[in-house]
């Protein structure tokens, strides 16, 4: 009877790569249907907001998340240049892709939907697309640069790792690659950092690489495409305080100012953050807690 050596395997690697192997045979498949991706016109005139699925879809949203930008306080500086920018877009004038980045829950995503609230009537459609779903982009582009209508592509949280897919196709869609963007379709890009990927301190070190500053350059270089940059900060609590009595205005709640702030800044607390969703997320609290005591 022959004795075999015992054989020493890393289930942990073992899992890992299978796992890697099943993500790169779901990206091929989602390739395969998206080549066969077929837009009717007619959903763009019936309805204004859109999501690309990951199965290469481009599917209506009949009930689409509009924000009122009366209800986004302390950032009137970003709303004027976001507007602007779009104004030029849907005039059919030069505009740049815009990157919309900061602190968590400062109001990014509600500004770019909010646009729909201003300009839908003038054939502006958003895109919301997926960063997993970013090499779908050229097929994306062909399906829209025929419609007679201005597109944003919306990515929402957009962040990149060096091994993640859809990086290079949206460095060519921004600007380098050999097909012209389509002129009527741009990028709104929300990110919580600056520069969508992240820069390690080893990059800086001489001995990482032969030429450090070209790997921290081509980092940089993602968001550098953007014509226009964003940048949205934390408030204070006085700000804070404000937006909870603009939007407690607004819904008409029958409680004192000083009640209202107490509240509020109790609220915040707990959360341990002050910004504008958190301000939000305490006027619904509130708004349901009067609402049920009044029907008692």
């Amino acid at each position: 009877m022959m004795n075999y050596p015992p054989v020493n395997i890393d289930w942990a690697y073992l899992a890992e790569k299978i796992e890697r192997l099943l993500d790169l045979s779901d990206e091929f498949l989602s390739r395969k249907l998206a080549d066969e991706v077929d837009v009717d016109p007619q959903m763009f005139r019936d309805h204004v907001a859109f999501r690309w699925t990951h199965e290469g879809l481009l599917e209506a949203v009949a009930y689409p998340d509009i924000p009122d930008s009366a209800e986004l306080l302390g950032i009137d500086d970003i709303l004027l240049r976001l507007r602007q920018n779009t104004r030029q877009f849907v005039a059919g004038f030069p505009a740049n892709n815009v990157l919309l980045w900061g602190e968590r829950g400062t109001g990014k995503s509600s500004a770019v939907k909010s646009l729909l609230r201003e300009f839908a009537e003038q054939g502006l459609r958003l895109v919301e697309l997926h960063k997993d779903d970013l090499y779908h982009l050229p097929i994306i582009t062909r399906a829209l640069r025929s419609q007679p209508f201005r597109f944003i592509l919306f990515c929402d949280e957009l962040s990149f790792d060096e091994s993640e897919t859809g990086f290079r196709e949206l460095k060519a869609l921004l600007q380098g690659g050999i097909e012209a963007p389509p002129p009527n379709v741009l990028i709104y890009a929300t990110a919580n950092r600056r520069h969508l990927m992240p820069e390690r301190f080893a990059e800086r070190d001489a001995e990482a690489e032969i030429h450090p500053e070209e790997a921290v350059s081509e980092k940089l270089s993602l968001s550098d495409r953007f014509g226009i940059t964003l940048g949205f900060y934390p408030i204070n609590q006085a700000l804070y305080l404000d937006i909870v009595s603009h939007l407690a205005a607004r819904r008409q709640l029958d409680i004192s100012p000083a009640d209202l702030e107490r509240e509020a800044l109790q609220w915040a607390l707990l959360r341990g953050a002050r910004s504008g969703r958190v301000a939000r997320q305490f006027i619904d609290d509130l708004s349901g807690r009067l609402a049920l005591e009044q029907s008692a």
